[in-house]
């Protein structure tokens, strides 16, 4: 291959704003990070089918381009899929199946196994079972977006434009009304330990809100769940409360995984009170905002009420803008760069 790479994407999600119902976090950062890949030369042609255009009638054909054949590429790319009982996992022609999983499968068995096409692999959910014989070829690449990955894999943080860091104004978003004291904008998939240690009883006692698909809250009943929202919604969110809380599920906290939630959040002129418990993870906020428990969330939301709008807000929300370095598209860029110059070599 020369400078140029044809790279083979496969996600299942939106470039878009998408549809209501769906967990997809990666319209966050997704088409942050193909742009940027375009930008730097390389051209990009999808693997799943074109989920904006179908679900959510967003035509995006004019800037991108969609094959679910099997095209010839240069590397795959792939978001890693998982098996979903009773979604994925069922007949395709079942109501309600989605053909992620098999799309997948397909890819792998035609490219990595069959021609052996240099394979990267972002595991973002930390689904790839550690004993994945995947793992063992040579040819095939595995990243994580976390600090500390598993044996063998690279870190490839979500990324944020570099643009959208260095254009926020501290003083306006420390200027923004902030009616709402605390926050907080995800799904509940295995978030009930931290939500009970920190998050909910501090919304108890403040004016908060949880958007997200929360299915079983019968342990709150008092807490004001509003179900999933539109996603350009999650930004007004966030620009409208004071502070939110980095909850994850434990396999995330121990490698220190971090969603896109602390950069919509920052960009938001939103405080991110980090856990301790989250592993390495503390350079990534000023330690004003680290939390051990929930009286710590109250106390946390407590100042912040008290320094809005000052000299004090705007100077915090300055350092949360230049702790996101870690995450900025160049750097994530910087990453493949030399995973796709890594996969130049002919595959064993």
């Amino acid at each position: 291959m020369g400078d140029q790479v044809l790279i083979g994407y496969s996600f299942w999600g939106f470039l878009g704003p998408g549809i209501l119902d769906t967990p997809d976090g990666g319209r966050s950062h997704r088409r942050n990070l193909i742009d940027g890949l375009r930008h730097t030369g390389h051209d990009i042609l999808f693997l799943q089918r074109n989920r904006d255009l179908d679900e959510a009638g967003n035509d995006l054909t004019e800037h991108y381009r969609w094959d679910i054949g099997l095209p010839d590429i240069d590397v795959l790319f792939l978001e890693w899929r998982w098996p979903i009982p009773g979604r994925n996992t069922t007949p395709c022609s079942r109501p309600g199946h989605t053909c992620d999983l098999h799309r997948q499968t397909e890819l792998l068995t035609h490219y990595t196994r069959k021609l052996s096409i240099p394979t990267i692999i972002w595991d973002k959910d930390r689904q790839l079972d550690p004993h994945d014989p995947l793992r063992q070829l040579n040819h095939v690449t595995v990243c994580e977006p976390a600090l500390h990955p598993s044996p063998g894999a690279v870190p490839l943080l979500f990324p944020v434009a570099d643009a959208a860091i260095d254009t926020a104004s501290p003083t306006a978003l420390a200027a923004h009304p902030r009616p709402t004291s605390l926050v907080y904008v995800g799904n509940q998939y295995d978030r009930d330990d931290a939500f009970e240690t920190f998050f909910a009883p501090a919304a108890a006692q403040l004016p908060h809100l949880i958007a997200g698909r929360w299915p079983d809250t019968n342990r709150w009943p008092g807490l004001n769940f509003i179900g999933r929202v539109p996603f350009p919604q999650v930004t007004e969110i966030h620009a409208n409360a004071l502070a939110t809380v980095l909850l994850l599920p434990d396999r995330y906290a121990r490698v220190g995984q971090i969603t896109q939630r602390i950069f919509e959040a920052i960009l938001a002129g939103c405080a991110p009170l980090l856990p301790t418990t989250i592993r390495s993870a503390a350079g990534l906020v000023p330690a004003s905002l680290h939390i051990t428990n929930a009286t710590d969330v109250r106390d946390r939301v407590g100042w912040l009420a008290e320094i809005a709008g000052t000299n004090d807000h705007t100077n915090l929300i300055a350092n949360c803008l230049r702790r996101l370095a870690p995450f900025r598209l160049s750097t994530q860029l910087d990453v493949l760069d030399r995973l796709l110059h890594r996969s130049d070599r002919v595959p064993s």
